[in-house]
């Protein structure tokens, strides 16, 4: 899901003077140094913001497929600044993460995401946005936007979709690799609190945690993000019906598919989002991805619920639980004479004996709990639990639970520090470091550059 945050807007320029690189090393200085000149964030239609943003990845309860109707763009970013473009409706802007670890696993990490690779040094993400948002505040007219990204990193394995460039992953297994993860058009209609049309590729819509990431509360993912749909391309219209009731219809090729892939199949999305009058509370359920449900590559049937509550002005918490499934998936358990092939990238399932086929269901469970501290400062606890019952998403069946204790520190506005202690165990079976482990400790920090 595609979160934004709103702070308080540096004043137009800050003050800045000299050529380019002078201007961009003064707003970083001057940001490190709680002195960049701010003015009040731009007035808002939506209900008021629940959240601080800083320390917290966005100030309002998030949704996908669109942009927060009703709410300002209220970023300014140090690029822009440098170029004197701030007041420019098209931004330019991005951020480079990168993280170290240490874990009781030597093959891998997964299902820990995204730093699967234990024990190193690595580039996560680098990232650069090319933007321009509608303006939902109003309700007199027609306005639209645009997004683009461009995307490199070792977390591109789980950003990526087939045909596009997923050759790097599928054939490959690159290390490191490219993806154009969203690319889209934001068409926004002055209708009831606000209409907005999204096409093109953009992230599946439910859910708590984000792909990119400066828009999550920590450095790793939860079992239940890791192993849904990340992102899906076609159309989804988001009708504010009223400050507190949203609903979502689209239509898309599928999971994590290309339109133009063999495996795409027009796929309904239908989403219910309502926030309570102070807005301390917010559900937004959704069916994303519905069609026959027939094995193909990450061609899940999610229906997944999210629940926020803020308790007060420095705790709240985020909860979200989903069940998926495919059909007719390849028996893999070896218990079956001439087993039906899987497709590439796309596990099969451990069947009960002499079944070709089966259904292969999974459920999950996470939940966050929050404490503000100052606004750059934050800490919370994260507790996990799936169950991957015929083992098509992890590739080993069973139950597994993770929590996690982690921290979020910045530096201005600008840079983000997020050190957190994790804990895995496999219930069911030997789950963690190629299947030999039961359980799993990890110690991870990354470090999140914005420009």
């Amino acid at each position: 899901m595609q979160k934004h945050g709103n702070t308080a807007t540096p004043a137009s320029g800050a003050g800045l003077q000299g050529n380019f690189f002078e201007r961009l090393g003064g707003f970083y200085k001057a940001d490190w140094t709680g002195k960049l000149p701010s003015s009040p964030t731009p007035a808002r239609r939506a209900l008021d913001a629940p959240l601080d943003s800083t320390p917290f990845p966005s100030s309002d309860w998030g949704y996908g497929g669109s942009p927060l109707i009703g709410v300002p763009d209220g970023n300014v970013y140090p690029l822009m600044t440098a170029l004197k473009l701030e007041n420019s409706r098209t931004k330019i802007f991005g951020w480079v993460a990168a993280s170290v670890n240490a874990s009781t696993s030597s093959n891998n990490n997964f299902p820990l995401s995204y730093d699967i690779f234990p024990n190193r040094v690595e580039l996560n993400q680098a990232v650069v946005y090319v933007e321009r948002l509608p303006d939902t505040v109003q309700k007199t007219h027609f306005d639209w936007g645009y997004h683009l990204t461009a995307f490199y990193g070792i977390d591109y394995r789980f950003t990526t979709a087939k045909d596009y460039f997923s050759q790097q992953l599928l054939q490959k297994n690159r290390r490191y690799g490219f993806d154009p993860v969203l690319e889209y058009a934001d068409l926004y209609f002055p209708v009831k609190e606000g209409l907005n049309i999204r096409i093109g590729r953009f992230l599946s819509v439910p859910g708590i945690e984000a792909q990119l990431a400066p828009n999550n509360y920590n450095m790793t993912h939860s079992l239940l993000y890791t192993i849904d749909p990340f992102t899906d391309t076609g159309a989804i219209a988001t009708l504010k019906l009223t400050k507190q009731w949203m609903v979502q219809a689209g239509i898309s090729a599928g999971h994590d598919v290309a339109p133009w892939s063999d495996d795409r199949k027009p796929s309904a999305i239908a989403c219910l989002n309502y926030s309570t009058a102070s807005n301390h509370d917010n559900f937004y359920a959704c069916a994303n991805g519905i069609n026959d449900g027939k094995y193909a590559y990450n061609n899940l049937q999610d229906y997944d619920g999210t629940w926020y509550h803020k308790f007060n002005a420095k705790w709240h918490m985020a909860t979200e639980a989903w069940y998926m499934y495919e059909r007719e998936v390849p028996n893999v358990a070896g218990n079956v004479a001439n087993p039906v092939p899987t497709e590439l990238g796309a596990n099969g399932a451990f069947c009960a004996p002499g079944q070709l086929r089966c259904t292969a269901p999974e459920y999950a469970i996470v939940n966050y709990v929050n404490r503000e501290f100052n606004s750059k400062f934050f800490a919370g606890f994260r507790t996990d639990f799936l169950d991957d019952k015929k083992g098509q998403r992890t590739g080993i069946p069973g139950k597994y639970t993770e929590n996690t204790l982690y921290a979020t520190k910045y530096i201005g506005t600008t840079i983000l520090l997020r050190p957190e202690l994790r804990f895995d165990h496999s219930w069911n079976a030997r789950g963690y470091d190629n299947g030999t482990a039961r359980n799993q400790f990890f110690f991870g920090a990354d470090l999140i550059y914005k420009f």
